[in-house]
């Protein structure tokens, strides 16, 4: 797939204090890209030298073939933001941002449209001052896709959000990435990226890492994996044969089989040969959030 966005040894320092030393990595054309990362890492000063709001002081960005800095207009006019610290004029009405953002580029989709799948017509005559800051939140990330982008930055997208409303962003994003747009998200929630990414960085001390797929993550920094069952047969010696199963365990009549690679489908395999099926059989394993403290040694 083409490269809609690539970064090389990206530097951003503020006279000694360093914000971001050595960050690399590429973004694929309609993928999720995930950036992650404590407090403090450089996420957002990183997507904010992409869009040409600061400039990098080493290093080199591409982002839709084009220079950040140098390029800065005619980027910007072709990308979609949704900023970590944002803001509009208390007075103005939904509506009217809307329309106002829709009509900075011609070919972008019409905002009666946008406002609609972004839950907001209700609020359409409210003045941005008086939305709730999940309503404000939803404001500002649709004013980021009314110019219908080939890439968007979302940065922490459903902070603010109740757990409804963020899967209704969810979905929304998805649908961005189903018709082509390109999407670069920042975000603290690991269920957020394990969900919607296709692939993610870690940033951790003002540099990138770790890269990949959550579940290529998982299964690089995330230790064995466990299969647990209840049975009652006395013999289950047959499973230290199988592909992938280091060791078991058995306490009463649960039985926990450590392993790796494809252990579920080896161990299920194996048990029905032997005439058991187990009506609670599961796979535990570690979550992308387990992978996250790994990797960055518990910061928050």
């Amino acid at each position: 797939m083409p490269k809609v966005l690539e970064v090389e040894h990206l530097a951003k320092r503020y006279g000694g204090f360093v914000a971001v030393e050595d960050v690399s990595f590429s973004v694929e054309e309609g993928e999720i890209f995930g950036i992650l990362g404590p407090n403090g890492a450089g996420k957002t000063t990183t997507v904010e030298c992409l869009q040409g709001l600061r400039k990098a002081d080493g290093g080199e960005a591409r982002v839709l073939g084009l220079d950040p800095l140098h390029d800065a207009e005619k980027l910007r006019r072709q990308i979609g933001s949704q900023l970590q610290e944002s803001a509009l004029p208390d007075r103005i009405k939904v509506w009217e941002a809307l329309a106002f953002f829709g009509s900075l580029r011609a070919e972008g989709v019409d905002w009666h449209t946008i406002m609609e799948d972004w839950g907001l017509t209700p609020k359409r005559n409210t003045a941005f001052g008086n939305l709730s800051g999940g309503e404000q939140q939803r404001l500002f990330i649709a004013l980021a896709v009314v110019n219908a982008p080939k890439l968007v930055f979302l940065d922490e997208m459903t902070t603010g959000l109740d757990p409804m409303a963020r899967r209704v962003v969810w979905d929304l994003v998805r649908k961005l990435r189903d018709v082509g747009t390109t999407v670069v998200l920042v975000t603290h929630f690991m269920d957020e990226a394990e969900s919607l990414c296709d692939r993610l960085a870690v940033i951790d001390d003002k540099r990138v890492v770790a890269i990949g797929t959550p579940d290529g993550l998982i299964a690089e920094y995330g230790g064995s994996a466990e299969v647990v069952f209840s049975a009652d047969a006395a013999d289950l010696d047959f499973l230290r044969d199988v592909e992938g199963v280091a060791k078991t365990e058995r306490d009463g009549r649960r039985f926990t089989v450590h392993g790796d690679g494809a252990l579920l489908a080896h161990v299920a395999a194996a048990l029905v040969e032997h005439g058991i099926a187990p009506t609670d059989l599961r796979v535990k394993r570690a979550s992308l959030e387990d992978v996250f403290l790994s990797i960055t040694g518990g910061k928050a």
